[in-house]
């Protein structure tokens, strides 16, 4: 494929009450060569003036491919016509290089009010789709561009919410006043360029995830538009987790380290963040809630989140210093205690965990638990046992998923991390993400050289999601390095996000 590629230009002036207003829209594919790009339509209407409109990110076609988005509206007013028809190419641009789309050097063109027009010979496109399911949405919008008309003699939408343990199929249909229907426009259907709009709709309910393609019959013969064999997907928003070790008020620039953390909480709309090595000032064991790097870290957020926090001992001989949980939903449950043989105020050695239960949208009751455990030579292996004992014991026939995250203090491949291995009880998420083989053979195989898969690995930070839960990670990442919000502790933090597994 070349690196930019336009699939479908869409045309339309709606005559409303409110004013007659042209939309221009244009739907196309890239080649992801370089995450630093920028990608324009320039495009000229009749008044023979070329202008950039910028394209923005819609959504994955898979890991090398992704699908871009540019829209724009125009009001008619006494002195501003429309643009009416166009001309117009594409344009990516990164820091090494050009390319263009421009059909072969003649410029695409779309008439006023034409509708749609597609790029190409494509018996059957899905248009106008979105990228993700909104919140509370049940029924989901197929639009089906066909071309040409009159040879269609069956559309229809096969799709599954349970990754094709059941399949549907919903028929599309056809109606000449389309445009008239949707946008008061007066396009044609099927339009000059011989394509036709065809509109169904799926009923999916409280669905986590739809998967679908779309077929076109006619004169015996069936064409399909399956996202180029990937089948077009979309789902709610998954559950997005945050841990990160703050170091105890130990950094320089302090402050303004918490903000970069809030601003990236923020930015990545987390939903749940785990946090250790939370301080707050001693003041002779009373605690000091103000300066409390949790509740500073949450009070910069945009909205506040539920917050649940408790200490294990003295820190660096002036603070109180504990773990940390902040829920973006309410906390069914609450608790804290200590997994460590010591629970001595005044020893680093007494660990203490904190645990939250939320209910997730679409996902159900999750518990979370905080945890800074100790190095395997200062007792880690108990203080797991004793975590892993009171995790179990707050599972349920209503909690199916628990989430043990934080600084366990176990290198990726030690001893510690091989009692996790040897427990069958939890898996490595950042693992299971990013490196599936390896994954599969220590976790699922069990292969006995395991270890040196591992021997490049320095993690110390984890988030262990037990077997039986019916969420899986869709994706982990390392962040608050150089390349992202910089480094704001002696640590790393990952951010990981999970989905229903069907």
């Amino acid at each position: 494929m070349n690196k930019i590629q336009l699939l479908y230009v869409e045309n339309v002036i709606t005559r409303k009450k409110a004013g007659v207003q042209q939309t221009l829209s244009f739907f196309m594919q890239v080649e992801s060569i370089s995450y630093d790009k920028r990608i324009d339509v320039v495009w000229s209407g009749e008044d023979g003036v070329w202008q950039t409109l910028p394209a923005s990110y819609h959504s994955k076609l898979e890991h090398d491919k992704e699908y871009w988005q540019a829209r724009i509206h125009f009001q008619l007013t006494p002195d501003k016509s429309l643009p009416g028809n166009i001309r117009f190419g594409l344009c990516y641009q990164t820091s090494a290089a050009e390319y263009w789309d421009n059909n072969q050097g003649l410029n695409y063109s779309s008439q006023a009010d034409s509708g749609i027009k597609v790029a190409g010979d494509v018996p059957v496109l899905n248009i106008d789709f979105a990228s993700k399911l909104d919140d509370g949405q049940k029924n989901v919008p197929i639009t089906v561009a066909v071309d040409p008309f009159n040879d269609a003699d069956k559309v229809t939408v096969h799709w599954t919410t349970d990754n094709w343990r059941h399949a549907h199929k919903t028929s599309c249909h056809f109606k000449r006043n389309y445009w008239d229907k949707v946008a008061l426009s007066n396009a044609r259907n099927p339009n000059q360029y011989g394509v036709a709009i065809w509109k169904g709709w799926l009923r999916i309910g409280q669905a986590f995830r739809l998967q679908y393609s779309i077929s076109v019959e006619r004169n015996g013969q069936i064409f399909w538009d399956n996202n180029y064999g990937k089948n077009y997907s979309l789902s709610r928003e998954p559950l997005k987790v945050l841990i990160l070790n703050l170091h105890c008020y130990q950094e320089d620039n302090q402050d303004y380290k918490f903000s970069q953390i809030a601003k990236a909480i923020n930015d990545l709309n987390v939903d749940v963040v785990c946090l250790q090595e939370v301080a707050e000032l001693w003041n002779d064991g009373a605690g000091d809630w103000a300066s409390n790097s949790a509740k500073i870290i949450n009070d910069r957020l945009a909205t506040p989140y539920h917050i649940h926090t408790d200490w294990s001992h003295l820190g660096f001989d002036k603070y109180r210093e504990g773990v940390a949980i902040l829920s973006k939903y309410p906390l069914l449950k609450q608790d804290a205690k200590y997994v460590s043989d010591s629970h001595d105020v005044h020893s680093i050695h007494s660990r203490k965990v904190v645990m939250a239960q939320i209910k997730v949208p679409y996902m159900g009751r999750v518990n979370v638990f905080s945890a800074h455990l100790s190095w395997w030579e200062d007792g880690f292996a108990g203080q797991f046992q004793r975590l892993c004992e009171w995790a179990e014991a707050k599972q349920s026939a209503h909690v199916n998923t628990t989430l043990l995250c934080g600084d366990f203090n176990i290198a990726a491949g030690s001893t510690g991390y091989h009692l996790v291995v040897d427990g069958h009880q939890y898996d490595d998420q950042y693992l299971a993400a990013n490196s599936q083989g390896v994954f599969e053979k220590i976790f699922r195989v069990n292969d006995p050289y395991w270890q040196n898969y591992l021997s490049d690995d320095y993690r110390i930070d984890y988030i262990f999601l037990n077997k039986t839960s019916e969420l899986q990670v869709f994706s982990a990442k390392v962040l608050f390095t150089e390349q992202d919000y910089g480094r704001v502790s002696d640590h790393c933090g990952y951010f990981m996000t999970f989905e229903p597994k069907v």
